[in-house]
Protein backbone atom coordinates (compact mmCIF):
# COMPACT_ATOMS: atom_id res chain seq x y z
CA UNK A 1 0.00 0.00 0.00
CA UNK A 2 1.45 3.40 -0.72
CA UNK A 3 1.39 6.09 1.50
CA UNK A 4 -0.51 8.80 -0.47
CA UNK A 5 -3.12 8.45 -3.63
CA UNK A 6 -1.75 8.00 -6.71
CA UNK A 7 -3.08 11.02 -8.21
CA UNK A 8 -1.50 12.53 -5.34
CA UNK A 9 1.98 11.69 -7.06
CA UNK A 10 1.03 12.33 -10.25
CA UNK A 11 -0.51 16.12 -9.05
CA UNK A 12 3.57 16.54 -7.50
CA UNK A 13 5.02 15.55 -11.01
CA UNK A 14 2.58 17.99 -12.73
CA UNK A 15 4.23 20.90 -10.68
CA UNK A 16 7.08 19.68 -11.21
CA UNK A 17 7.15 19.18 -14.38
CA UNK A 18 5.72 23.07 -14.74
CA UNK A 19 8.57 23.92 -12.34
CA UNK A 20 11.16 22.47 -15.34
CA UNK A 21 9.29 24.43 -17.94
CA UNK A 22 10.11 27.41 -16.17
CA UNK A 23 13.45 27.31 -15.45
CA UNK A 24 13.93 25.49 -19.05
CA UNK A 25 15.09 22.09 -17.92
CA UNK A 26 13.75 18.98 -20.03
CA UNK A 27 15.13 16.00 -18.30
CA UNK A 28 15.52 16.42 -14.14
CA UNK A 29 17.62 14.03 -12.58
CA UNK A 30 17.03 13.47 -8.90
CA UNK A 31 19.57 12.32 -5.92
CA UNK A 32 18.03 14.11 -3.10
CA UNK A 33 16.08 10.69 -1.18
CA UNK A 34 13.15 13.11 -0.09
CA UNK A 35 12.34 14.03 -3.33
CA UNK A 36 12.56 10.28 -4.52
CA UNK A 37 10.62 9.28 -2.23
CA UNK A 38 8.06 12.58 -2.94
CA UNK A 39 7.54 12.14 -6.37
CA UNK A 40 7.72 7.76 -6.43
CA UNK A 41 6.97 7.11 -3.02
CA UNK A 42 10.71 4.97 -2.79
CA UNK A 43 11.41 3.96 0.31
CA UNK A 44 14.68 2.84 1.69
CA UNK A 45 18.08 3.37 3.24
CA UNK A 46 19.64 2.89 0.19
CA UNK A 47 20.89 7.13 -0.23
CA UNK A 48 24.45 6.27 0.33
CA UNK A 49 24.93 4.56 -2.78
CA UNK A 50 24.30 5.80 -6.39
CA UNK A 51 20.61 6.33 -7.17
CA UNK A 52 18.33 8.48 -9.16
CA UNK A 53 14.70 9.18 -10.36
CA UNK A 54 14.23 10.98 -13.41
CA UNK A 55 12.04 13.16 -14.58
CA UNK A 56 11.23 13.94 -18.40
CA UNK A 57 9.04 16.77 -19.72
CA UNK A 58 7.48 14.13 -21.94
CA UNK A 59 7.05 11.08 -20.36
CA UNK A 60 3.47 10.48 -18.23
CA UNK A 61 5.96 8.48 -15.19
CA UNK A 62 9.27 9.13 -13.49
CA UNK A 63 12.10 6.62 -13.79
CA UNK A 64 13.86 5.27 -10.64
CA UNK A 65 17.62 3.89 -11.56
CA UNK A 66 19.18 2.07 -8.22
CA UNK A 67 21.48 -0.82 -7.55
CA UNK A 68 20.08 -3.85 -9.05
CA UNK A 69 19.64 -5.27 -4.90
CA UNK A 70 17.53 -2.71 -4.43
CA UNK A 71 14.86 -3.08 -7.60
CA UNK A 72 12.52 -4.77 -5.21
CA UNK A 73 12.59 -2.23 -2.39
CA UNK A 74 11.62 0.12 -5.52
CA UNK A 75 8.54 -2.50 -6.57
CA UNK A 76 7.25 -2.69 -3.18
CA UNK A 77 7.48 1.36 -2.65
CA UNK A 78 7.57 3.19 -5.91
CA UNK A 79 4.16 3.64 -7.43
CA UNK A 80 4.86 3.75 -11.36
CA UNK A 81 5.28 0.85 -13.90
CA UNK A 82 7.74 -1.56 -13.66
CA UNK A 83 9.06 -0.76 -17.08
CA UNK A 84 10.50 2.04 -15.24
CA UNK A 85 11.90 0.74 -12.22
CA UNK A 86 15.65 0.14 -13.44
CA UNK A 87 18.21 -1.85 -11.30
CA UNK A 88 21.93 -0.83 -12.01
CA UNK A 89 24.47 -3.78 -12.04
CA UNK A 90 26.50 -4.33 -9.14
CA UNK A 91 29.64 -3.99 -10.67
CA UNK A 92 29.17 -0.45 -11.06
CA UNK A 93 29.17 0.11 -7.02
CA UNK A 94 32.66 0.40 -5.08
CA UNK A 95 34.69 0.68 -8.18
CA UNK A 96 37.33 2.71 -9.35
CA UNK A 97 36.59 2.05 -12.60
CA UNK A 98 33.35 2.47 -13.04
CA UNK A 99 30.12 4.66 -11.50
CA UNK A 100 26.74 4.51 -11.10
CA UNK A 101 26.26 7.44 -13.48
CA UNK A 102 27.94 5.89 -16.04
CA UNK A 103 24.72 3.33 -16.30
CA UNK A 104 22.63 5.95 -15.94
CA UNK A 105 24.05 8.41 -18.08
CA UNK A 106 23.73 5.64 -20.65
CA UNK A 107 19.72 5.28 -20.16
CA UNK A 108 19.79 8.65 -20.92
CA UNK A 109 21.58 8.76 -24.01
CA UNK A 110 19.49 5.17 -25.37
CA UNK A 111 16.29 7.43 -24.84
CA UNK A 112 17.39 10.22 -27.09
CA UNK A 113 17.67 12.53 -24.08
CA UNK A 114 21.39 13.22 -23.69
CA UNK A 115 21.34 16.46 -25.76
CA UNK A 116 18.55 18.29 -23.91
CA UNK A 117 18.58 20.45 -20.95
CA UNK A 118 19.14 17.93 -18.19
CA UNK A 119 18.87 20.14 -14.71
CA UNK A 120 20.92 18.34 -11.47
CA UNK A 121 20.52 19.34 -7.91
CA UNK A 122 23.68 20.19 -7.54
CA UNK A 123 24.11 21.08 -3.86
CA UNK A 124 22.39 17.77 -2.58
CA UNK A 125 24.24 15.92 0.25
CA UNK A 126 24.42 12.74 -1.83
CA UNK A 127 25.46 14.42 -5.58
CA UNK A 128 29.29 14.13 -5.02
CA UNK A 129 31.69 15.71 -7.12
CA UNK A 130 32.61 12.33 -8.49
CA UNK A 131 29.58 12.28 -9.51
CA UNK A 132 29.13 15.46 -11.06
CA UNK A 133 32.02 14.92 -12.87
CA UNK A 134 30.95 11.21 -14.06
CA UNK A 135 27.77 12.44 -15.66
CA UNK A 136 29.76 15.44 -17.00
CA UNK A 137 32.03 12.93 -19.01
CA UNK A 138 29.31 10.18 -20.02
CA UNK A 139 27.22 12.88 -21.30
CA UNK A 140 30.00 15.38 -23.17
CA UNK A 141 27.35 16.92 -25.29
CA UNK A 142 24.71 17.41 -23.00
CA UNK A 143 23.53 21.07 -21.30
CA UNK A 144 23.60 20.50 -17.65
CA UNK A 145 21.81 23.27 -15.40
CA UNK A 146 21.63 23.74 -11.65
CA UNK A 147 18.38 22.76 -10.63
CA UNK A 148 19.23 22.49 -7.14
CA UNK A 149 15.94 22.57 -4.96
CA UNK A 150 13.94 22.58 -7.65
CA UNK A 151 11.62 19.96 -6.08
CA UNK A 152 11.99 20.89 -2.87
CA UNK A 153 10.23 24.27 -3.02
CA UNK A 154 7.00 22.27 -4.80
CA UNK A 155 7.17 20.33 -1.85
CA UNK A 156 6.69 23.78 0.47
CA UNK A 157 2.90 23.45 0.50
CA UNK A 158 1.42 20.64 2.08
CA UNK A 159 -1.43 18.58 0.82
CA UNK A 160 -4.05 17.65 3.43
CA UNK A 161 -2.51 14.19 4.04
CA UNK A 162 0.97 15.25 4.60
CA UNK A 163 -0.39 17.47 7.58
CA UNK A 164 -2.07 14.44 9.25
CA UNK A 165 1.50 12.45 8.96
CA UNK A 166 3.24 15.48 10.56
CA UNK A 167 0.12 15.50 13.49
CA UNK A 168 1.13 12.04 13.93
CA UNK A 169 4.77 13.08 14.24
CA UNK A 170 3.90 15.81 16.65
CA UNK A 171 1.89 13.18 18.78
CA UNK A 172 5.42 11.30 18.49
CA UNK A 173 7.49 14.16 19.72
CA UNK A 174 5.21 15.40 22.42
CA UNK A 175 5.54 12.10 24.37
CA UNK A 176 9.23 11.52 23.42
CA UNK A 177 9.86 15.12 24.75
CA UNK A 178 7.35 14.27 27.93
CA UNK A 179 10.11 10.86 28.46
CA UNK A 180 12.88 12.55 27.58
CA UNK A 181 12.37 15.75 30.91
CA UNK A 182 11.02 12.63 33.30
CA UNK A 183 14.31 10.99 32.71
CA UNK A 184 16.73 13.93 33.14
CA UNK A 185 17.43 13.85 36.93
CA UNK A 186 20.91 14.44 38.66
CA UNK A 187 22.60 11.07 38.52
CA UNK A 188 21.17 9.61 35.27
CA UNK A 189 23.59 9.83 31.81
CA UNK A 190 22.76 11.45 28.38
CA UNK A 191 22.81 8.26 26.73
CA UNK A 192 20.06 6.48 28.85
CA UNK A 193 18.12 9.64 28.39
CA UNK A 194 18.03 9.23 24.42
CA UNK A 195 17.89 5.08 24.67
CA UNK A 196 14.09 5.72 26.21
CA UNK A 197 13.44 9.13 23.54
CA UNK A 198 14.61 6.85 21.08
CA UNK A 199 12.17 3.75 22.08
CA UNK A 200 8.84 6.16 22.78
CA UNK A 201 9.93 7.79 19.32
CA UNK A 202 9.75 4.53 17.34
CA UNK A 203 7.53 2.26 19.93
CA UNK A 204 5.28 5.03 18.81
CA UNK A 205 1.13 4.47 20.01
CA UNK A 206 -1.19 1.90 19.61
CA UNK A 207 -2.78 3.53 16.89
CA UNK A 208 0.99 3.83 14.54
CA UNK A 209 3.79 3.16 14.72
CA UNK A 210 6.89 5.98 14.50
CA UNK A 211 9.86 5.69 11.92
CA UNK A 212 13.71 6.54 12.62
CA UNK A 213 14.10 10.57 12.59
CA UNK A 214 16.73 12.89 9.78
CA UNK A 215 18.21 13.98 12.70
CA UNK A 216 19.31 11.97 16.00
CA UNK A 217 18.29 13.31 19.46
CA UNK A 218 20.27 16.22 20.45
CA UNK A 219 20.61 16.79 24.39
CA UNK A 220 24.00 19.20 24.92
CA UNK A 221 24.44 19.55 28.67
CA UNK A 222 26.06 22.19 31.10
CA UNK A 223 28.35 24.40 29.05
CA UNK A 224 27.46 22.21 25.86
CA UNK A 225 24.33 24.69 25.96
CA UNK A 226 25.76 27.37 24.34
CA UNK A 227 26.48 24.50 21.26
CA UNK A 228 23.54 23.87 19.02
CA UNK A 229 23.99 20.66 17.25
CA UNK A 230 25.72 18.51 20.21
CA UNK A 231 24.82 14.94 20.60
CA UNK A 232 24.91 12.99 23.65
CA UNK A 233 27.68 11.34 25.67
CA UNK A 234 27.59 9.19 28.90
CA UNK A 235 27.89 12.17 31.12
CA UNK A 236 26.00 12.10 34.16
CA UNK A 237 23.35 15.16 34.85
CA UNK A 238 24.08 16.86 38.24
CA UNK A 239 22.74 19.26 41.06
CA UNK A 240 22.69 22.65 39.33
CA UNK A 241 22.57 21.30 35.76
CA UNK A 242 21.10 22.38 32.34
CA UNK A 243 19.84 20.85 29.58
CA UNK A 244 18.71 21.24 25.83
CA UNK A 245 16.74 18.70 24.57
CA UNK A 246 16.04 18.88 20.62
CA UNK A 247 13.70 15.76 18.60
CA UNK A 248 11.34 15.14 16.33
CA UNK A 249 8.87 12.51 15.53
CA UNK A 250 8.70 11.07 11.96
CA UNK A 251 5.74 9.33 10.41
CA UNK A 252 6.36 8.22 6.66
CA UNK A 253 9.22 10.12 6.85
CA UNK A 254 7.24 13.37 8.08
CA UNK A 255 8.59 15.44 10.73
CA UNK A 256 7.96 17.24 13.47
CA UNK A 257 10.85 18.50 15.54
CA UNK A 258 10.13 19.66 19.50
CA UNK A 259 12.90 21.36 21.60
CA UNK A 260 12.70 22.22 25.60
CA UNK A 261 14.96 23.37 28.12
CA UNK A 262 15.36 21.55 31.39
CA UNK A 263 17.36 22.85 34.64
CA UNK A 264 18.05 20.76 37.57
CA UNK A 265 18.21 22.17 41.09
CA UNK A 266 18.90 26.14 41.66
CA UNK A 267 17.95 28.22 38.50
CA UNK A 268 19.75 31.32 38.09
CA UNK A 269 17.51 34.47 37.91
CA UNK A 270 19.10 35.31 34.67
CA UNK A 271 17.98 32.13 33.03
CA UNK A 272 14.50 32.22 34.16
CA UNK A 273 14.32 35.60 32.92
CA UNK A 274 16.13 34.79 29.58
CA UNK A 275 13.68 31.79 29.46
CA UNK A 276 10.60 34.50 29.60
CA UNK A 277 11.69 36.36 26.87
CA UNK A 278 12.65 33.61 24.93
CA UNK A 279 8.91 31.98 25.02
CA UNK A 280 7.38 36.11 24.82
CA UNK A 281 8.98 36.12 21.65
CA UNK A 282 8.18 32.73 20.41
CA UNK A 283 4.40 34.11 20.51
CA UNK A 284 5.18 37.48 19.51
CA UNK A 285 6.02 35.51 16.63
CA UNK A 286 3.36 32.86 16.05
CA UNK A 287 0.86 35.90 16.37
CA UNK A 288 2.37 37.61 12.99
CA UNK A 289 1.84 34.71 11.33
CA UNK A 290 -0.84 34.67 8.28
CA UNK A 291 -1.23 34.15 5.03
CA UNK A 292 0.75 36.78 3.32
CA UNK A 293 2.78 37.52 5.34
CA UNK A 294 6.84 37.18 4.80
CA UNK A 295 9.21 35.31 6.13
CA UNK A 296 10.95 38.22 7.53
CA UNK A 297 8.50 39.61 8.91
CA UNK A 298 7.49 36.37 10.98
CA UNK A 299 11.40 36.97 12.25
CA UNK A 300 11.20 40.55 12.89
CA UNK A 301 8.68 39.90 15.17
CA UNK A 302 10.72 37.70 17.05
CA UNK A 303 13.91 40.19 17.41
CA UNK A 304 11.83 43.28 18.35
CA UNK A 305 10.51 41.11 21.57
CA UNK A 306 13.75 40.28 22.37
CA UNK A 307 15.54 43.59 21.39
CA UNK A 308 13.41 45.36 23.33
CA UNK A 309 14.67 43.87 26.77
CA UNK A 310 18.01 44.76 25.09
CA UNK A 311 18.79 41.35 23.86
CA UNK A 312 20.80 41.12 20.77
CA UNK A 313 20.07 38.20 18.18
CA UNK A 314 20.83 37.05 15.14
CA UNK A 315 18.58 37.19 12.58
CA UNK A 316 17.95 32.66 12.20
CA UNK A 317 14.66 31.84 13.63
CA UNK A 318 13.53 28.77 11.62
CA UNK A 319 13.19 27.14 8.42
CA UNK A 320 11.18 24.67 6.63
CA UNK A 321 10.45 21.55 7.16
CA UNK A 322 8.35 17.68 6.13
CA UNK A 323 9.20 14.76 4.95
CA UNK A 324 13.31 14.11 4.64
CA UNK A 325 15.78 11.57 5.23
CA UNK A 326 19.47 12.08 7.15
CA UNK A 327 21.01 14.13 7.88
CA UNK A 328 19.26 16.56 7.97
CA UNK A 329 14.96 17.15 8.64
CA UNK A 330 14.78 20.85 7.13
CA UNK A 331 13.48 21.20 3.29
CA UNK A 332 16.09 24.19 2.23
CA UNK A 333 14.11 26.80 1.09
CA UNK A 334 12.03 29.26 2.82
CA UNK A 335 13.52 30.22 6.37
CA UNK A 336 12.00 32.92 8.96
CA UNK A 337 15.06 35.32 8.76
CA UNK A 338 15.83 38.38 7.43
CA UNK A 339 15.94 39.03 3.96
CA UNK A 340 13.81 35.75 2.90
CA UNK A 341 10.38 37.35 1.53
CA UNK A 342 8.79 34.17 0.50
CA UNK A 343 4.96 34.62 1.21
CA UNK A 344 3.26 32.46 3.46
CA UNK A 345 0.46 30.43 2.24
CA UNK A 346 -2.32 27.84 4.37
CA UNK A 347 -0.09 24.13 4.83
CA UNK A 348 3.30 25.79 4.88
CA UNK A 349 5.40 24.19 7.60
CA UNK A 350 8.10 25.35 9.01
CA UNK A 351 9.83 25.03 12.75
CA UNK A 352 10.93 28.00 14.47
CA UNK A 353 13.37 27.68 17.07
CA UNK A 354 13.75 30.37 19.48
CA UNK A 355 16.63 30.51 21.20
CA UNK A 356 19.24 32.96 23.64
CA UNK A 357 22.87 32.52 25.08
CA UNK A 358 22.93 33.73 29.01
CA UNK A 359 26.70 33.76 29.70
CA UNK A 360 27.59 29.81 29.03
CA UNK A 361 24.44 28.47 29.05
CA UNK A 362 21.42 28.54 25.94
CA UNK A 363 17.72 28.24 26.15
CA UNK A 364 15.53 26.86 23.35
CA UNK A 365 12.22 26.69 23.32
CA UNK A 366 11.12 25.28 20.02
CA UNK A 367 7.84 24.85 17.91
CA UNK A 368 6.48 23.25 14.83
CA UNK A 369 3.60 24.98 12.93
CA UNK A 370 1.45 24.99 10.06
CA UNK A 371 -0.24 28.09 8.53
CA UNK A 372 -3.40 27.98 8.56
CA UNK A 373 -6.43 29.75 6.33
CA UNK A 374 -6.72 32.70 9.43
CA UNK A 375 -3.17 32.53 11.10
CA UNK A 376 -1.06 29.24 12.54
CA UNK A 377 -1.79 26.16 14.69
CA UNK A 378 1.34 24.64 16.10
CA UNK A 379 1.55 20.75 15.58
CA UNK A 380 2.32 19.95 18.97
CA UNK A 381 0.77 21.04 22.63
CA UNK A 382 3.50 21.11 25.46
CA UNK A 383 3.71 23.71 27.87
CA UNK A 384 6.49 26.85 27.02
CA UNK A 385 8.27 27.07 29.70
CA UNK A 386 11.69 26.38 31.45
CA UNK A 387 11.82 22.92 33.10
CA UNK A 388 13.10 22.92 36.57
CA UNK A 389 13.88 19.92 38.65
Amino acid sequence: MFRFEISEYKERLYHTKKKMQDQGIDVLLISDPANMNYLTGYDAWTFYVGQIVVVSIDEEEPMWIGRDQDVNGAHITAWMNEKNIIPCPEEYYHSDEKHPMDFFARLVHLTGKSNRPIGVEMDMYYFTATTYEALKHALPNATLKNANALVNWVRLVKSDQEIDYMKKAATLAENAMTVGLEKIDVGARENEVVADIYHELIAGTEAFGGDYPAVAPLIPSGDDTSALHVTWSDRKFHANDFAILKLAGCFSRYHAPLSRTIATGETPAKIKDGAKRCVEGLHAALDTIQPGATCEEIEAAWRRSVEKHGVLKDTFLGYSVGSNYPPDWGSHTANLRQGDRTVLKPNMTFHMIPRLWIGDSGIEVSETFRVTENGCETLTDFERKLFVK
